[in-house]
């Protein structure tokens, strides 16, 4: 898929389906790289979990640097979109290279069985946009799917929370701050980094958390 078209594709779902894309763009392939870092710190297999791959431009970051033997499983909502992945892991040669060791599930989160908890999951949910209880609910499940020690990534616009928050209305306003409280609780627990991106439309943040050793299974709570 050249990236013409993968803009094209993603703007059309963007507009008939802004809860839930939330992005008017493609992430940028240093956005990727920042969001896949994890993967490089690692020895081994791993099992990675995607969560909201969208048209696949971090996936095709994760599959170059999948090590060999790993698992890759990619959790996505929107039906175009998964039909999309499964496309271009039967005719992408870099995602061919993994397919038999990777799997789209079209479902919502909450819905995806996993087998065993991940060691690195990359999230490209669009947190600002969901109501805060599914938000809580959506952050909390990706940790509980880690296994000890593993590390979550997922991306934020820079400063789009406080910017929002000055100019929506009350109710959005409440929302977004109730979003903003949670995510700092997690970030008390749970951040390692920050990484600042400023080539990518626009700008964004990467959170890094991890699920410290405890030896505690990550699936306990399913």
């Amino acid at each position: 898929m050249n990236r013409f078209t993968e803009h094209l594709q993603f703007y059309r779902q963007f507009r008939e389906r802004f809860e839930t894309t939330g992005a008017v763009a493609p992430s940028s392939r240093f956005l990727a790289r920042a969001l896949t870092s994890p993967l490089l710190t690692r020895q081994g297999p791993l099992r990675v979990l995607e969560v909201g791959p969208g048209t696949g431009a971090v996936t095709s970051e994760i599959v170059r640097r999948l090590p060999t033997g790993s698992r890759f499983d990619l959790v996505e909502i929107n039906e175009e979109f998964a039909d999309l992945l499964r496309h271009r892991f039967l005719h992408d040669p870099d995602f061919a290279k993994v397919a038999e060791q990777s799997s789209v599930h079209c479902c919502p989160l909450q819905e995806f069985q996993a087998e065993e908890p991940f060691d690195v999951i990359v999230s490209g949910l669009p947190f600002n946009n969901f109501p805060a209880p599914l938000v809580e609910e959506l952050i909390d499940l990706c940790l509980s799917l880690l296994a000890p020690g593993g590390e979550m990534a997922f991306f934020e616009y820079m400063f789009v929370r406080p910017i929002r928050c000055k100019i929506s209305p009350v109710e959005t306003r409440n929302r977004l701050k109730q979003i903003e409280d949670i995510l700092q609780q997690r970030f008390s627990e749970y951040r390692t980094r920050t990484d600042w991106v400023f080539v990518n439309i626009p700008p964004a943040w990467v959170q890094h958390l991890r699920r410290e050793a405890t030896g505690t299974d990550a699936l306990s709570a399913h």
